[in-house]
């Protein structure tokens, strides 16, 4: 059993979710889908597992401060696969408010 990632939560409020995820080597977030659009920019050089869906696994490296962007409905498990502490910055963005509409004439 692999233990499990730290996400401390920096910003949630109706526009956007900021989340900081914090793994020892081999940690993983558990799988999980995603619910929003997102960003992750990487804070330290991040050598990723990700094990999808059907049994799947691919092996990435993002590099320490680049970034990439995923649509909802991303469905995984995140590794780190290196033998370093990994740390990356997760921007989920969350659906616009609607504006509110003038009142009928």
């Amino acid at each position: 059993m692999r233990p499990v990632c730290t996400a401390t939560i920096l910003v949630d409020d109706d526009r956007v979710r900021v989340t900081r995820f914090d793994f020892a080597p081999g940690a993983e977030t558990g799988w999980h889908r995603h619910g929003h659009d997102y960003v992750i920019t990487a804070i330290t050089d991040c050598p990723m597992l990700l094990e999808e869906p059907g049994g799947g696994t691919r092996r990435v490296l993002v590099p320490a401060g680049t970034a990439y962007r995923r649509l909802e409905g991303v469905e995984h498990n995140v590794v780190n696969d290196g033998a370093a502490p990994m740390r990356f910055v997760e921007v989920e963005l969350k659906e616009a408010p609607q504006p509110i509409p003038p009142p009928a004439a």
